[in-house]
Formats: C-alpha cells, structure tokens, sequence
C-alpha cells in the first residue's frame, strides 16, 4: 500500500510501504479521506511520537470503508462507510483500527466530509461534558473558535444549550463563529478577552488551545465555580499558577490529551467513542452539528496542508484526499 511517510530531508512524500492487516479485534479501513490536526505536525517534526505500538504514519482520524474485519469482530460489515479514531496511521491507504474507535458515517453525511469528525468530536465531548461538566446555561469560552475543534464545539455547545463565547483573530473567522451559533465574539488582537468574559461574570468553562501564554488570563477570566480545560500547547508548557485565585473562585485547571489514551477502561478511548456516537451522531443527524471543511487537499500534497494548518489562514477542518 501507499502512504505518507515523513523524514527530515524530503518532507512529507507519498510512497510505497509494507502492507498491514486487521489483528484481533481490529477492523481494517480502506482510507477515502484522512483528516489533519495540529498534533501531526508536530508529529512530522519529531516531537510528537505515536504511543507504543501505534503506526509511525501520521493521521489520527479517517473515514473509508471496511475491508477486513479482525477475529472476534462482530456488528460491522465489508464495505460499509465508516470514520475513525487512531493513534496513528491514517495518512495512507489503509488503516487497522480496534473495533471500538470505529463510527458509522453518520446519516446525511458524505464519507469523505466524515473524516473530520472523529477527532474534533472525541475531543469536545470528552473534555466540555464528560470532563468539565458543560451544560444548558453554563457559559462556555473556546480558545480558537474558528479552528476545527472551535467550529465542532461552538455547534455542540449550543445544541446542548450553553451560551458560547469564542476569540479568533479575523473579521471573516469571528463572523463564522457567529454564524455557527457563537454569542460574544472577540477579536484577540484588538480586545482582551479577560474584560469582556468578566463583563458577563465569567466563564464557567473555558477549552484553551494555548496552554502556558494563557494560564494566568484564563484563570481571571472564570467564573465562581469554573472549569478551566488545556488542550494545547501552542503557547509553551511552564507557566507560574497563582493557586490563591483558584481557592477564591473555588476554580479548577485540568489538562487532557486523547491519543495516548488506553482503548478500554474508564476515560479510554472507547468509552469516549460510545458517547459520542450517542450524543453527538443524533446532533449530527439532525443537522444541529455540521462538519466545517475548510480546505481539501489530494493526499500528495501533505505537506501544504500542513503548511496551511500552520498559517492559521484556514477556519474548519483541512481533509487530505485518498481516493480519487
């Protein structure tokens, strides 16, 4: 089979390697189109290896359909449309993924768009509901509202009934925030995103993207009682916490990641996967949740989308083709 495979000199280039199989419990995707995130391109630079055991090939989400189904796979078909969470390996023609991270393509989706849901979707829910608690009335302040994670979250929060607040850095991202439901928009470069969530008493939950540059501001920008949730590092690692504002708000800081995740057990991945599939497929179905594609890509051209990721000049999700 073909896939991406990712060194110092060359970059990312589409080439031949050793074919692979469903083990037990796995299920093998023939890959139509593999989503793009921020962690494969760290990744691609070295800094961001798969967990033990993982595939080396970059890609954490997939959508295609069944080619083989491992021993003591039951409920699941040859050739039907199905999307994917991995550890890794999704920028190739092939996949092999256990059983519980896989998703029907949800109804009224196209496969090919399915491809940038299972990441943003795990991730959302995982952390806004099952982590900090989210619900009908509680505020809700995403950290890169126009990203993929933000576009998914601002759509998931309101159909759940909480009011959302988003900063992004342009005219034209802030206006689709608000299009996709986002109630206080707030252009990073020109306003402090600490006086206008304090205007409205706080946040109850904040999703931060940024990590140490934001510790400080996030923290005085929740409410009594708020959740503050770091998924990200794109601002550093190490930053000072002032614990003393945390005790008056009675606050919480929590960090998470997905990936490294175990498939089974509390908080493991498959957990995760079963409550999306009940919660957000129905959003989704329904038409209260959409996947927003902001670029396509052949799978050949990796490394411009990656390009792309990294400018910050899409909103959405940026999908790499496989299949023609």
């Amino acid at each position: 089979m073909y896939a991406i495979v990712a060194s110092v000199d060359d970059g990312l280039t589409w080439e031949n390697v050793a074919d692979i199989s469903a083990a037990n419990n796995e299920i093998l995707i023939r890959v139509d189109t593999a989503g793009v995130n921020r962690a494969d391109l760290l990744q691609a630079a070295g800094m961001y290896p798969p967990p033990p055991g993982a595939s080396e090939v970059i890609g954490l989400e997939v959508s295609g359909t069944i080619a083989a189904l491992g021993a003591g796979v039951t409920g699941w078909s040859i050739g039907q449309p199905v999307c994917a969470l991995l550890a890794g390996g999704g920028y190739a023609e092939y996949v092999a993924v256990p059983a519980e991270q896989v998703l029907p393509v949800p109804d009224g989706i196209a496969v090919g768009d399915a491809a940038g849901l299972p990441e943003v979707a795990c991730t959302v829910w995982s952390n806004l509901v099952m982590t900090a608690g989210l619900t009908a009335g509680h505020l809700v302040l995403l950290q890169g509202g126009a990203s993929g994670i933000g576009t998914h979250a601002i759509q998931v929060g309101r159909a759940i009934g909480a009011r959302v607040a988003v900063t992004a850095g342009s005219a034209d991202k802030l206006a689709l925030c608000r299009d996709l439901g986002a109630e206080i928009t707030i252009n990073y470069h020109e306003q402090d995103f600490v006086e206008q969530i304090r205007a409205v008493n706080g946040a109850d939950v904040i999703l931060d993207i940024m990590g140490a540059a934001y510790l400080d501001r996030n923290v005085d920008a929740l409410a009594i009682g708020g959740r503050l949730v770091i998924i990200g590092m794109q601002g550093g690692v190490k930053a000072e916490l002032n614990i003393g504002k945390l005790l008056s708000k009675r606050a919480g800081v929590i960090a998470t990641a997905l990936r490294p995740r175990p498939v089974d057990g509390p908080g493991g991945k498959g957990e995760i996967v079963r409550a999306v599939l009940d919660n957000v497929w129905p959003m989704i179905a329904d038409g209260r949740v959409k996947p927003i594609i902001g670029a396509r890509l052949p799978i050949q051209q990796a490394q411009q989308a990656h390009d792309l990721l990294a400018s910050g000049e899409v909103s959405g999700k940026i999908l790499l083709q496989v299949l023609e």
